[in-house]
């Protein structure tokens, strides 16, 4: 019987080089996405501080946040594959990305925040799983770990410049003579602006979308209860691991606050900002590196070994405050690993799911490992605020340690799987 990609135009079959126009085109999207809400996340921390806020809103925040992320995910998948209109919903995307800028610019206390991480990470949910699609069917499957990391690479990298912009112009708008202590903050929301825009045109003019078939007989229902069960178990290990991994703007808050004793408010921020810079450098230099060497011997192993280097991120973190060291050496120990294990898990989880999920409902894998993400999201963010703020952050990251260390050892019983088309 012949395979579905098989009956496609020979004109959507994938070029034979990994590194052709799609691949770059996304990467180039992105790491302009990136750049537009790394340069917030890095600044977000103090401005909650100036306003008065303190870490369980944070958590909150980015837990709710990346629970309507996941939740989008899921459904804009599933259209995707039913209507064929994956390009299109991207570039939507990432224009809402960056209207979250100016919900931030103009919010006075948290409900604007709140608002304006809703509107952005609605925009990433929609974008993230649609562009995924697109890449892993514009290439080989015995390349994907070397595409998807050459995109985590690109991503990062605005990742990197996006933070020290964001510290450059938090000092440079102190400069200038506002009228609060916000007013530097805002400033720099508003510049934001500009890599917004530049994302959103360069998946329109890049990116191309040849293998978009629609199916209008898709049913959601369906879709999900036809995904392959070695991805169900898979999900399962990525979804334990999940509730343990809280974002890592917590990251930034847990350095600065170890830190204000000796730099004072300001500054403090402004050093865990560059820590949060080094783990952004660390990861893009990474990515591509992590995708070649999982194509050699494996997706899954190399995922796992990531995953262990996650649950010591959130140990670390603990013992740092158990110390309460301010020490940078360690501190800095702590965005490293954080650095090396996302690379590991944003370059590979999406590899993983193209090979264990087909191309007739690739949209729909994506959106689900998408929603299972984000669930563990608002989970372990909400929980890990909540826990530092009620009871001690000692207890909150350690938690978090045990329950990513648990996700890791999940996946490690699990059998690699061959590739799908």
């Amino acid at each position: 019987m012949q395979d579905a990609d098989d009956m496609q135009p020979t004109s959507a079959e994938p070029p034979r080089h990994w590194l052709n126009r799609t691949v770059f085109g996304a990467g180039l999207t992105s790491a302009f996405g990136d750049m537009t809400y790394e340069t917030t996340n890095v600044i977000l921390p103090g401005f909650l501080a100036v306003l008065g806020l303190p870490p369980a809103i944070l958590g909150t925040v980015e837990g709710i946040a990346d629970g309507l992320a996941s939740f989008t995910k899921l459904g804009a998948g599933y259209i995707a594959d039913k209507l064929g209109y994956r390009k299109a919903l991207v570039v939507i995307g990432y224009g809402l990305t960056g209207l979250m800028q100016v919900f931030m610019a103009l919010a006075v206390g948290w409900p604007l925040i709140l608002v304006g991480r809703l509107v952005g990470w609605f925009g990433k949910g929609v974008r993230g799983p649609l562009r995924d699609a697109i890449m892993a069917e514009s290439i080989t499957p015995e390349t994907r770990g070397r595409a998807f990391g050459f995109h985590r690479a690109a991503d990062t990298l605005g990742a990197v410049i996006g933070p020290l912009l964001g510290v450059f112009l938090l000092s440079w708008a102190q400069t200038l003579p506002f009228g609060d202590e916000s007013g530097p903050y805002r400033m720099v929301f508003w510049l934001t602006l500009i890599p917004g825009v530049l994302s959103m045109l360069s998946f329109a003019i890049l990116v191309q979308d040849d293998r978009s078939v629609p199916n209008p007989k898709l049913r959601f229902g369906e879709a999900i209860r036809s995904l392959p069960v070695k991805f169900r178990r898979y999900l399962k290990a990525v979804g334990l691991f999940g509730l343990g991994d809280f974002a890592h703007t917590l990251l930034i808050a847990a350095a600065a606050s170890l830190m204000v004793p000796r730099y004072g408010l300001v500054e403090a921020a402004q050093v865990a900002g560059l820590l949060y810079v080094g783990r952004n450098v660390v990861q893009t230099l990474a990515s591509y590196p992590v995708g070649a060497l999982a194509d050699r011997f494996g997706h899954r192993l190399v995922l796992v070994a990531g995953y262990g280097l996650g649950a010591s991120t959130a140990g670390m973190t603990a013992v740092a405050f158990a110390l309460a060291s301010d020490n940078l050496l360690l501190l800095g120990s702590v965005f490293l690993l954080a650095g090396l294990y996302t690379a590991v898990q944003e370059a590979l989880e999406g590899a993983m799911t193209a090979d264990l999920v087909s191309r007739e409902t690739r949209g729909v894998g994506y959106g689900v490992l998408g929603a299972v993400n984000g669930v563990g999201d608002l989970v372990s963010s909400i929980a890990v605020g909540v826990l530092w703020t009620l009871v001690s952050p000692v207890l909150a990251f350690s938690l978090a340690a045990v329950v990513m260390l648990g996700g890791t050892l999940f996946l490690a019983g699990q059998q690699e799987e061959p590739t799908a088309s």
